[in-house]
């Protein structure tokens, strides 16, 4: 499937890019809002892209290397912050867009061993440079630490058989090495299927945010959004499953409320806290959906940086 750009309009919209503002895209992927946020940029304007994936920083550099206005950094976006740090931007970013999840190249790739629709080497890393795969940790995992990352990451109601599956496959044949064999696997042990969705696909998923330490980054990222902002600054959160939805909603939330003061204590602007939310949750529409069912589940959540009081 031809990647598409998800919630590409609204996104860029959020962002309120200004001709001379500083942006970061840190989750480049095959570049379709990076793009678009340069297409609004002045000559002075400056968009730092940043991914871990070494195929999308190779896409990065062909597309983008050459626009004196773009600089590419290969890095996870949990370091968007440290990377801006690095640039002496930290205060002056006026947007940030991080778009989550796996991208429909990577699903696609059977090489890259992330979709359980295609035979492929079991690896699931978004950099294959760094960590274990997931096949070489299938194969040292035990049930017990199997079972909980299957229900915590997957929400997988049969954990705990498909844990014990994996782990007697593993002793009887030996490891796991492709995805069409843990995928059949899985297959075989679920009792009962989802109507329409594949019986593998909380499992896979549930693996990949593992392997990633996808949740761990998240909450890294947003760590580093009030302090590297500028006042004013756009917070901007593509989402695909309510495991990262959750953490997005619950860091915007607490950084919009600022310190639990006692009740009918007067609030102060200083008492505020540095972010404030700026619409309601965005999701696909049904046209986008119908022209690319992979943005279903997408959500998309805005904040921004309060700008100090005069």
């Amino acid at each position: 499937m031809q990647h598409q750009t998800v919630l590409l309009e609204e996104a860029v919209t959020a962002l309120a890019v200004k001709e001379n503002g500083t942006y970061v895209d840190a989750t480049f992927g095959r570049g379709g809002h990076s793009r678009a946020i340069l297409s609004q940029l002045g000559p002075k304007g400056r968009l730092i892209a940043i991914d871990r994936d070494p195929d999308a920083i190779e896409t990065a550099r062909a597309t983008l290397g050459l626009d004196p206005r773009c600089e590419v950094v290969h890095a996870s976006f949990a370091r968007w912050a440290d990377v801006c740090e690095q640039l002496g931007l930290t205060g002056k970013i006026d947007g940030l867009l991080m778009d989550l999840g796996v991208s429909s190249p990577q699903l696609d790739d059977a090489e890259r061993g992330f979709s359980f629709l295609r035979d492929g080497p079991l690896d699931m890393r978004m950099d294959p440079s760094q960590g274990e795969s997931a096949a070489t940790w299938l194969a040292r995992v035990d049930e017990a630490e199997l079972s909980r990352v299957l229900w915590e990451y997957g929400e997988e109601r049969f954990s705990r058989k498909i844990a014990r599956a994996i782990v007697r496959f593993r002793e009887e044949h030996g490891p796991i090495e492709r995805t069409s064999q843990l995928a059949a696997l899985i297959d075989e042990t679920v009792p009962r299927k989802e109507p329409g969705k594949h019986p593998a696909t909380r499992s896979f998923q549930a693996i990949r945010i593992h392997i990633n330490r996808e949740l761990d980054e998240i909450r890294q990222a947003l760590d580093g959004v009030p302090d590297a902002l500028a006042p004013g600054g756009r917070l901007v959160v593509i989402s695909f499953h309510s495991l990262e939805d959750r953490i997005v909603k619950r860091f915007m939330r607490s950084a919009s409320k600022g310190p639990v003061l006692p009740r009918h204590l007067p609030v102060t602007g200083e008492q505020l806290g540095p972010m404030q939310l700026v619409s309601k949750p965005v999701r696909p529409s049904r046209e986008e959906i119908q022209n690319n069912p992979r943005a279903r589940s997408a959500v998309m959540r805005v904040a921004e940086k309060r700008r100090l009081a005069s």
